[in-house]
């Protein structure tokens, strides 16, 4: 997605308060979603330790490898841009130059980061740099811009979506019984890249039969296909930087009672998450809309997640779809709904969905058929 001037002055404009709010005196942040967000740049996590430091007063200041150095040329903003040479001896020189320009190598302070993100390798180079810097968590800082999605964010977002549900649509009538489940994955796959997916957030979960179905995050190794098996497809595309992430199960053959009551009270769980989704409305209370569904169908035990996540840059993010979360949905927070129901032996169901908030209520990105299907 190439981002205006205008949006990416917008978003550093609101970090610097949220810096400002957090008690913050800068937010050091390497190589990854959030560093692209603020600045539009891309780099690659490497062997070179890039980090960018941002303040609630003053031009952010970048430190990156001589060789990436026209990335912080031409930009719509203010950038100081600090260079090191391929020599590692001489990036601490660089560090402490960055660290000096920003005010915190003597004076010390409180600086932001990433837990999840930043590496030792930075960390290191950071804290030889201006040892009196007391560094400390930011993650609720930068979750709390990339949380609301802007038109642009959810049109991305729409468009993965899309290109996601296109490629299974198309890789359906392709499964047979017999074919292996790393077959199945492989031509999902080739259908993501054919039908305009950037990265996909993952390779796809293709789980059938009554203990793989029953894993969660399966790795697919090579089991065929047997009649009466569920099938577990999670999946995912990547559109300008966005990510979809959905999950359907289907039949393979002829399905018992039970695996069809068992989809059945997956679907319905889905649905009692979308039904109470809305601004003003806590995390852990959309979560205990789909698990009472479950529960009260008797397989409260089998439902072994969370409800969902938030989604976005990253498949993973703000805001945690928990029971214990007490987080408050607010417009345009996108996330997961995706209960599941999961029982060794006999199989397990997923029925995944990407959703926004918006002011009167929720709207799914997806909209590819819940019920059953069989496929084989």
């Amino acid at each position: 997605m190439n981002l205006s001037p205008e949006v990416l002055q917008k978003r550093q404009q609101k970090l610097a308060a949220a810096i400002r709010a957090a008690g913050l005196d800068a937010l050091a942040l390497n190589p990854g979603p959030s560093l692209h967000y603020l600045t539009g740049i891309e780099f690659h996590l490497s062997e070179r330790p890039v980090v960018c430091l941002f303040r609630p007063e003053g031009a952010p200041v970048l430190v990156l490898p001589e060789l990436e150095s026209a990335k912080s040329r031409d930009l719509p903003y203010e950038l100081q841009a600090i260079t090191y040479p391929e020599n590692p001896a001489q990036w601490p020189t660089a560090y402490e130059q960055a660290l000096q320009s920003a005010g915190l190598r003597a004076s010390g302070g409180k600086v932001g980061v990433e837990d999840r993100v930043l590496r030792l390798l930075e960390w290191r180079l950071l804290k030889q740099a201006a040892p009196e810097v007391d560094w400390v968590t930011a993650e609720d800082v930068v979750a709390s811009l990339r949380m609301q999605k802007d038109e642009a964010e959810q049109a991305a977002m729409q468009k993965a979506v899309d290109i996601a549900q296109s490629a299974l649509t198309a890789t359906l009538p392709q499964i047979k019984i017999g074919m292996q489940d790393t077959e199945v994955a492989a031509i999902l796959m080739m259908q993501l890249l054919q039908h305009g997916s950037g990265k996909p957030p993952f390779e796809p979960i293709v789980a059938a039969g009554p203990q793989d179905s029953a894993n969660p995050h399966y790795f697919p190794r090579g089991r065929a296909l047997q009649s009466g098996d569920l099938l577990v497809i999670d999946w995912g595309a990547g559109y300008g930087g966005y990510l979809s992430d959905l999950t359907r199960t289907f039949g393979v053959g002829e399905l018992t009672a039970e695996q069809i009551k068992i989809h059945e009270t997956v679907q319905a769980a889905n649905a009692a998450a979308h039904a109470i989704a809305a601004p003003g409305v806590a995390c852990g209370t959309v979560d205990k809309a789909a698990r009472d569904v479950i529960e009260a169908a008797g397989y409260g035990q089998y439902f072994t997640h969370r409800l969902g996540h938030g989604l976005g840059m990253e498949g993973h993010e703000e805001p945690y779809m928990r029971g214990d979360n007490p987080q408050i949905l607010q417009t345009g927070m996108t996330f997961t709904i995706e209960p599941g129901i999961y029982i060794p032996g006999l199989g397990g169901v997923r029925i995944e969905d990407d959703v926004v908030v918006t002011e009167s209520g929720l709207r799914s990105f997806s909209d590819m058929p819940r019920g059953i299907q069989i496929v084989g």
